[in-house]
């Protein structure tokens, strides 16, 4: 183990600096365990839907799987809150994942072992939320962790291996897990996914002594949450802004039987950072004096960053839904009998891996030698927009299919090309962007951030989905002509396109920071 201090005299980079030898295994690493998680994640729906709700109407399968698993994926999400605080505060990023990581191996048992017990399978997602996104702020900070200023301009090319493996994981879990599931059962199929987590752990256990280890920073006076506590305690338009918060938080709890608690509290979460960040934002100068300058500035840049986080959230609205939406849709398309429909989404990982080589070694190159250069705010705002496209795309299938014409499911092929070329655009470039931007005290804590643009996204599908449900609104939808799954479709393209614009406006005027550790 190698611990670090996280200041110094900067270095200049050196152009023959290699790669970190530890870098190797934290991409084995990530690569076991995203095939582990996409594994599960690929066939929950198709399991939800044929197995686990099989009592229920057949119209209502679908809907009822549609909404147990995007509230999964808003736990994933949710808990790179809890793992950022704790690998910053407390055990430093590699105990985290480590002990987070046994935590995600008992969840897939549980999967395995509780496969017609809805109670067991229920605490075997739970403890995989609670696992998977315990880790997530910390696996990607501690790839940046392995660099500093000499070495840097490496860093980019690793986060993009570090996407790389995560769709070949992903590619092989689509491709396979449906097959599994069909022939050989749901125990067998969720039992898989368990014993690549297990190797996952292990695999990150072998360089334990090879790593750079950022400690943590514990009773940090001037952490991010101590700072926004005295800007938001040093006047009466922080207060305000904080009550208005806490109040419209309460107020969603309110609405639970209308809504869900889900929801509602996701809802208050929103409401309250929302709120409190505008408080800080208006006093953050009168902390000044109470903590360092660098201090101040750091939790200027988070919020800066979070602005933009908000706006990237209904990409993942759309983005996470392809495993979900565009799974049913494909349901319904005639095609082989040999073929699943969750198996389509071998095509976004096998889409990604041709997509970042291209994208690094012939588009990006042939543009900035015609002046046009793909900034990482440039790329995310324009996979924004090519996500509206993809769902444009699904929509006028959905037309087709609505209007009772036969529809070969190789047609899905055009929209999850657009999609995953806005998700290289969006995902691979904000993980790297995300870490630069923040200081290294808070670096887990813009990560746990990151990952709750997630969260936000697929709140904003459960939203929408119980909004349907509205004899008016439903009223509403006959009347344009379309059906309720088209309506749908083209919202949520639409939902994009405006996000996109406003990203593009937002990123104009950001002041790019650059907060890579010190040699």
């Amino acid at each position: 183990m190698k611990e670090v201090p996280i200041s110094g005299i900067p270095a200049a980079p050196d152009p023959k600096a290699p790669i970190p030898r530890q870098i190797r295994y934290i991409i084995g690493n990530e690569g076991c365990e995203r095939f582990s998680f996409y594994g599960m994640r690929n066939i929950l729906t198709v399991y939800l839907s044929m197995s686990l709700f099989a009592y229920l109407p057949p119209e209502a399968r679908g809907p009822a799987a549609k909404e147990i698993f995007h509230t999964f994926v808003i736990g994933v999400y949710f808990f790179p809150l809890l793992g950022g605080w704790l690998a910053d505060r407390f055990f430093g990023k590699y105990n985290t994942i480590f002990w987070l990581s046994l935590v995600y191996c008992l969840g897939q048992a549980c999967l395995a072992f509780f496969v017609t017990n809805q109670h067991g399978f229920y605490i075997g997602l739970s403890l995989i939320a609670l696992g998977s996104g315990g880790i997530k702020p910390c696996v990607a900070a501690f790839v940046g962790d392995q660099f500093d200023q000499t070495n840097k301009h490496r860093a980019k090319v690793v986060f993009d291996a570090f996407y790389w493996i995560i769709n070949f994981g992903s590619l092989f879990a689509s491709a396979l897990m449906p097959i599994f599931l069909k022939e050989l059962g749901p125990a067998i199929a969720f039992g898989i996914p368990g014993v690549l987590m297990f190797v996952s752990t292990f695999v990150l256990w072998l360089a334990r002594k090879q790593y750079v280890m950022v400690p943590p920073s514990p009773r940090n006076p001037h952490s991010f949450l101590n700072v926004c506590r005295t800007a938001l305690a040093s006047g009466v338009t922080g207060w305000m802004f904080s009550g208005i918060g806490v109040m419209a938080a309460i107020a969603s709890f309110v609405f639970i039987p209308k809504l869900g608690f889900v929801i509602a509290a996701c809802l208050a979460l929103v409401a309250v950072i929302g709120f409190g960040g505008i408080g800080v934002a208006l006093q953050l100068e009168r902390a000044r004096g109470k903590h360092p300058d660098d201090a101040i500035d750091g939790v200027r840049a988070v919020l800066r960053v979070l602005v933009l986080f908000a706006l990237v959230t209904p990409f993942w609205s759309l983005f996470d839904q392809k495993a979900s939406t565009w799974v049913l849709q494909a349901d319904a398309m005639a095609k082989p009998s040999w073929f699943q429909s969750s198996q389509m989404q071998a095509l976004n990982p096998a889409l990604v891996m041709i997509l970042i080589p291209f994208n690094n070694l012939v588009l990006y190159p042939f543009l900035k030698r015609f002046g046009f250069e793909m900034t990482a705010l440039r790329r995310m705002t324009i996979g924004i927009a090519l996500a509206g496209v993809s769902w444009i795309a699904v929509g006028v299938m959905q037309v087709v299919l609505d209007g009772g014409n036969a529809f070969s499911i190789t047609w899905q092929v055009l929209p999850y090309a657009f999609l995953t070329l806005g998700e290289v655009l969006v995902s691979a470039t904000g993980l790297e962007f995300a870490y630069s931007q923040a200081p290294m005290a808070m670096k887990g804590a813009l990560m746990s951030f990151w990952n709750l643009s997630v969260t936000i996204g697929n709140l904003w599908v459960l939203v929408v989905n119980a909004g349907v449900k509205n004899d008016a609104v439903i009223d509403f939808i006959k009347s344009s002509g379309f059906g309720l799954t088209a309506f749908q479709m083209f919202f949520f393209a639409l939902f994009a396109f405006a996000a996109a614009l406003a990203f593009g406006l937002v990123a104009r005027s950001y002041p790019v920071a650059d907060h890579y550790r010190q040699a």
